[in-house]
């Protein structure tokens, strides 16, 4: 399918252009040829109209000397190792800096963990010193995948039976989500520069993000099949909520995407030209919206990293439920930080024109 521009019948605001650069978007199947530069959309000053070689490592016969020199207190996380119910967990997920220094982990604190983590970080570094990457390790029913992603080792720990390769897509979401609070550059240029960086002072809160999107992972099928659910709407219905939206948004500068959700589903997706939004990236949008009950009860700015959009720099996001009486939620994102307000009046035109065409009940 090809990006369909709206029907000519539409009727414009005053002064907009009949022929918008913004579009609806019906289909990523180009998205490989699609530019995603945010400094090519801002210097166009444009109008809205696995890694290599990895192998199975199932014999270590000399890890012990590996961990042999390390000087870690045991007794910290005495209480985790014998706690039945932390032990019980199906699926644990740590994600710790190349230096071993802990960042997340899904289930207990970080800093009893401490020893656990030093142990992770030893085996990659054993298996790196041979030469070799290490990518997963089969222990009776317990499956362990590692993913080293830009000076991270992402480990999950499995008993649900899950393969390798689904383990891997759901280490990659949590990489994504991190990176879409920091930017992939300014995570790089943290480490280059400090290489024991303790990252969670940078991630305050994005705990709970990681915590909502490992749960919505497994309860939605779009995670492993690449896709996004569509709300189940009337056609014509679907075509005036984005006419609507193309309308009210056709002479702002730099408006990059406008995304209708509800119930975590879309509603309609309208984009500039040349540009197409990867489902993992919405899925993070959708992950954002469900997990943040704050954004029900006034408009937000926030800034958000789309990284298989453009995973060096942040769009800027104007979020907001369009009517305390209506489940859908409206993003507006561009490049620009300083549009707050030309997009809150962008979003109540909306409102006014949905609720003229009773859209809003809908």
């Amino acid at each position: 399918h090809r990006p369909r521009t709206m029907s000519s019948n539409c009727e414009l605001e005053p002064g907009a252009s009949s022929e918008s650069v913004l579009v609806v978007s019906e289909s990523c199947d180009n998205i490989e040829q699609m530019s995603s530069s945010l400094e090519e959309i801002k210097n166009s000053n444009s109008v809205v109209s696995s890694d290599e070689n990895i192998e199975n490592c199932n014999n270590i016969e000399n890890f012990e000397d590996a961990c042999s020199n390390m000087n870690l207190n045991a007794g910290q996380d005495d209480d985790y190792m014998r706690n039945k119910e932390w032990l019980s967990k199906k699926k644990h997920i740590f994600v710790l800096s190349s230096a071993g220094k802990p960042i997340y982990s899904r289930y207990g604190n970080e800093d009893k963990l401490a020893t656990l983590y030093g142990v992770m970080q030893a085996l990659v570094s054993f298996v790196q010193d041979q030469n070799d990457s290490i990518q997963s390790i089969h222990a009776g029913d317990t499956l362990f995948v590692f993913l080293f992603k830009n000076h991270l080792i992402l480990v999950a720990v499995s008993k649900t039976g899950e393969s390798i390769s689904q383990l891997i897509t759901q280490l990659n979401y949590v990489f994504n989500q991190i990176t879409s609070v920091l930017t992939l550059t300014r995570l790089n240029k943290i480490y280059e520069q400090r290489r024991n960086y303790d990252l969670r002072r940078l991630l305050s809160g994005v705990e709970r993000l990681i915590d909502h999107l490992l749960d919505f992972s497994e309860r939605e099928p779009a995670f492993v099949l690449g896709g996004v659910q569509c709300l189940t709407l009337p056609l014509s219905m679907r075509d005036t909520i984005s006419s609507a939206i193309v309308q009210a948004c056709n002479k702002i500068k730099n408006l990059v995407f406008a995304i209708l959700l509800a119930n975590n589903k879309l509603i309609t997706l309208v984009r500039m030209k040349k540009y197409c939004i990867h489902p993992a990236d919405l899925h993070l949008i959708l992950n954002l919206v469900q997990a943040s009950e704050s954004l029900k009860t006034a408009e937000s700015w926030t800034p958000l990293c789309l990284p298989r959009f453009d995973a060096s720099g942040f769009l800027y996001g104007h979020v907001s439920y369009l009517s305390e009486d209506c489940q859908a939620c409206l993003l507006l994102l561009t490049v620009e930080r300083d549009v707050f307000f030309t997009l809150s009046e962008a979003k109540q035109r909306i409102v006014e024109k949905l609720r003229r065409a009773n859209c809003l009940e809908a």
